[in-house]
């Protein structure tokens, strides 16, 4: 599979420092390299928007903002008017931000075309003499780059903010296009400091920023559109391995992995590998269903759960083909195990003392385990560490592994990952808007799939049964967590599409994971 690296804001400042210094580009020819790939992205987004408004802050964002109204006003193609939005005095502009803003204020424009105006001391009522009118806006956010650390809480920038927010392409007029990054986002962690711009489309250029791909980050981005600015491939080789990668499932290649390929016509179930599930305590028969019922989707041959007496009856009839077996000791559980492949364990599974006798138990097997729900949280409490298994925590879960609290978890999703690997070995899933993967080394993935819609109960337990059923059929556990991952999100996005994100549930995803581990 090939990746595409992820960034730091540090990282993406060295970048440029080595594309200046060590291969002669000058900052102020990126600089019109960038201005000039976000005027092509707003003519490709907005070519019927009538007012272009540049809302420009201090530094070299706001340079670029300068330098995509000077091309706005010199375009001939399209009868525009360009308004220009000083959110800073422009005197204490410096460097190439300077040299921008000087090349567009002396430019020769007509005056009923081009409007500059000082926005460092507007009002909220001010904001109302920005009559939008009936043609349609593109409000650019050049305000604040990647280099923003604290919160914004200056009066004047949060009503520009929320100025800007209020006029989105929902209206089918407007449109919000950010340079670099939406301004009040970080680069680095995706947490929106204060108030930020929340933007329909958000041209990036030389690295792509990961906080742009989690958290908030997937919210306030929008659509990405992403340009290296012609700049040498050796800078990137000079910068470094970023160890933080975005993967997408249309990058991956089946001919990676000879068990996803075309199976022989002399095969038996016993070639595929046997899924046993553990969960289902009294009361929760269905999450433990679901997984088992996801794995045999994705290819496993064989399929067991071992659940409450109770349960197993009932759970033979709802899909015949699992193989349920009620199992009260660990005298009933030990013949399962011995035939297994890979064990997965948590979904429905109970804190009872029953679920805590299994866990124990399994815990001292050498198959490949997926912990997931109740198996995180007896894992909390337990505090052993392996790398032959996989957790895959919500952030709920992940604050009862880390024993701090949902804020602090989200606040930086990367470092929690990481924090999570450190302490419990394995590999790890953070769920949650674009997932992140850590593999065994600690390098990072995050995942471009998946919508809102996936916010039902269930998800969880389907993703446990997917990551299962490929590790059951051979493939690596890390490349079986990865792609696991990218399959479950992909197969959301297909329900999505067929029948909208609202009432999607878990089971929703069942056919198209089929239709997916058998791509080729």
């Amino acid at each position: 599979m090939s990746y595409q690296s992820l960034y730091t804001a540090a990282q993406v400042r060295e970048l440029d420092r080595i594309v200046i210094e060590k291969f002669d580009i000058s900052g102020y020819e990126l600089m019109q390299r960038a201005g000039s790939f976000t005027y092509s992205v707003l003519n490709k987004y907005f070519p019927r928007a009538f007012y272009i408004y540049v809302f420009c802050g201090r530094g070299n964002n706001a340079g670029d903002g300068y330098v995509l109204a000077k091309l706005a006003i010199e375009d001939d193609k399209y009868d525009r008017k360009v308004i220009v939005v000083n959110c800073f005095n422009p005197e204490k502009l410096e460097g190439d931000a300077k040299t921008a803003y000087q090349d567009l204020v002396t430019m020769k424009y007509d005056k009923n075309k081009v409007e500059i105006r000082d926005g460092s001391t507007f009002r909220k009522e001010e904001y109302m003499d920005l009559n939008l009118g009936e043609l349609g806006s593109v409000f650019v956010d050049a305000i604040f780059g990647t280099g923003l650390t604290r919160d914004i809480n200056d009066e004047n920038l949060v009503h520009t903010i929320q100025f800007i927010n209020f006029n989105t392409m929902e209206d089918e007029k407007q449109g919000v296009l950010s340079i670099d990054i939406p301004s009040g986002l970080n680069a680095d962690t995706g947490s929106v400091m204060g108030v930020a711009v929340n933007s329909d489309v958000t041209a990036t250029f030389m690295g792509q920023k990961r906080g742009m791909f989690t958290h908030d980050g997937r919210e306030y981005s929008g659509q990405i559109e992403f340009n290296e600015l012609d700049i040498p491939y050796e800078s990137y080789e000079k910068l470094g391995d970023s160890h933080c990668y975005l993967t997408d499932y249309s990058d991956f290649t089946f001919d990676d992995l000879a068990t996803r390929k075309t199976r022989k016509r002399n095969t038996h179930k016993g070639h595929f590998g046997h899924v046993l599930v553990i969960g289902g305590d009294e009361g929760y028969l269905g999450a433990s269903l679901m997984t088992a019922e996801a794995a045999m989707r994705v290819g496993s041959g064989l399929v067991s759960v071992a659940t409450r007496k109770s349960h197993a009856a009932q759970m033979s009839i709802a899909v015949p083909e699992i193989m349920s077996h009620g199992v009260e000791t660990l005298d009933e559980l030990m013949p399962l195990i011995k035939r297994a492949t890979v064990i997965a364990i948590g979904p429905g599974l109970g804190q009872s003392e029953w679920a805590k006798l299994l866990f124990a138990r399994v815990l001292e097997s050498d198959l490949p385990i997926i912990i997931d729900a109740d198996g995180l949280n007896l894992l909390a409490e337990e505090e052993q560490s392996s790398r032959n298994w996989v957790i895959t925590p919500h952030p709920g879960e992940a604050a009862r592994l880390l024993k701090t609290n949902v804020t602090a978890i989200q606040s930086d999703r990367f470092q929690s990952v990481r924090d999570l690997h450190e302490k419990y070995h394995g590999l790890v899933v953070l769920k949650g808007a674009g997932s992140i993967v850590t593999d065994l080394e600690g390098n990072l993935y995050v995942c471009k799939e998946g919508n809102p819609g996936m916010s039902t109960g269930g998800m969880g337990d389907v993703l446990t049964g997917v990551i299962a059923g490929l590790v059951a059929q051979g493939i690596n556990i890390e490349w079986a967590t990865q792609i696991g991952v990218l399959m479950h999100a992909r197969a959301g996005d297909m329900a999505a599409r067929s029948g909208g994100e609202r009432g999607m549930m878990a089971t929703d995803l069942m056919p198209y994971l089929r239709e997916l581990a058998n791509q080729e």
